[in-house]
């Protein structure tokens, strides 16, 4: 499983304690500049926390970052997920296709909802839907895809609407990771059905939890309103109706005014995440140890870096690859452990090894290597050294 930022944190102090001379470089870290915690500090002090004009204004500035487009915010991704689907009618005795390659959060949300997921594979290198087994795998049920920009690399945007507009399907997008993408040109959530992103501490902006849903339906929008705060609506300040039974996901002003911070950086530290990522793929064109994933084009907003690992050419496993890296003072994650399609919750739906052979592989082979903004190119040159001299030493 990927390392908590706490075994991160733990891991550096440790280090340091030992006299190294050598920091610790995590997997991931986010950047947080002084103006934003300033910021917070100024929100803190207002005495208003819970939603109030920093969420109004970091919802306008993603509408204007979306072109125009309505955005509401929730408290994490997985609940604008959750409530994507049910704004779309998604419920009991519906399916949804979607990647049996991605964080458990995109099935557990269909599963709650009601409805079934329905597993197909991804490409091996791109890690995203394959769309000839999207069309295989529609029936008179399917009310939905949804499909994952995976480490942020668009999918292809152009079939992934043909499909659904020939099967008037409607289209949840879990681009959790693509805040920033583009696809010929034009940036994931300005366009399309729901499309939903996280602002985890991982991601390329972050609200230190937070996500949200980008859409053009106002009744849409008036819908997530309410899932995100117990199905109420005030008519007057004294009089207020539940119109049904809702949780509540509503964002905070002080995560807002962090991701009011993050959003103003975004162009910014995505072209650095390009260059370090470029850096990868440079130092590794030629006798690359390892698999590594589709490039992209300048479109990728290059949220993570996994590679697969050659196991059945190498004598360690991938923990102990993991682990010869943190003694070289490296953090590496991965994502994700497993295809979500052989946890138990999802074998109890019938599904089995060897159905989603790339998925599965995935899960078992890769890692994810140092990559975030405040990396320097010389870093990266440092992750490459070592895993290739890990990887040689344990070739069998």
């Amino acid at each position: 499983m990927t390392k908590s930022p706490g075994a991160i944190l733990d891991g550096a102090k440790r280090r340091a304690q030992d006299g190294s001379s050598t920091p610790f470089l995590p997997f991931t870290r986010p950047t947080i500049d002084e103006e934003t915690i300033q910021g917070v500090v100024e929100v803190l002090r207002s005495g208003w926390l819970a939603s109030g004009p920093n969420v109004k204004k970091l919802e306008e500035a993603l509408s204007e970052y979306f072109g125009g487009r309505a955005v509401r915010t929730q408290t994490h991704a997985t609940a604008s997920l959750e409530h994507a689907l049910l704004v779309a009618g998604i419920g009991p005795g519906d399916e949804v296709i979607t990647p049996a390659m991605s964080f458990v959060a995109t099935a557990n949300v269909i599963v709650r909802v009601g409805a079934r997921p329905v597993f197909v594979d991804v490409g091996l290198d791109t890690r995203n839907i394959d769309f000839e087994q999207v069309e295989a795998a529609i029936t008179a049920r399917t009310r939905a895809i949804m499909p994952v920009h995976f480490a942020g690399l668009p999918v292809d945007m152009d079939r992934l609407y043909a499909i659904a507009g020939r099967h008037r399907l409607r289209v949840i997008e879990d681009a959790a990771q693509a805040i920033g993408s583009t696809w010929r040109g034009k940036r994931i959530g300005s366009f399309g059905d729901l499309v939903c992103f996280s602002f985890h501490p991982n991601k390329n902006l972050t609200s230190i939890e937070g996500g949200c849903v980008v859409g053009d339906s106002l009744e849409d929008m008036r819908e997530l309103e309410l899932h995100r705060f117990h199905g109420q609506r005030k008519a007057a300040a004294d009089e207020v109706d539940t119109l049904f039974a809702a949780g509540k996901a509503n964002l905070s002003d002080v995560a807002a005014r962090v991701g009011l911070g993050q959003l103003a950086a975004l162009e910014r530290s995505n072209a650095r995440r390009r260059e370090l990522a470029a850096r990868y793929f440079s130092l590794w064109a030629i006798d690359a140890p390892l698999r590594l994933p589709a490039r992209g084009d300048e479109g990728h907003n290059c949220h993570m870096f996994a590679p697969l690992l050659p196991l059945d050419r190498l004598r360690i496993s991938r923990l102990q690859f993991i682990q010869q890296m943190e003694e070289r003072g490296i953090g590496i994650g991965v994502h994700y452990a497993s295809a979500i399609h052989l946890f138990t919750a999802y074998r109890a739906l019938g599904y089995r090894d060897g159905q989603f052979p790339n998925a599965e592989r995935i899960g078992r082979e890769t890692v994810t290597l140092p990559l975030f903004p405040a990396m320097e190119l010389s870093d990266v040159d440092r992750v490459v050294a070592a895993a290739t001299d890990v990887l040689r030493r344990a070739a069998k």
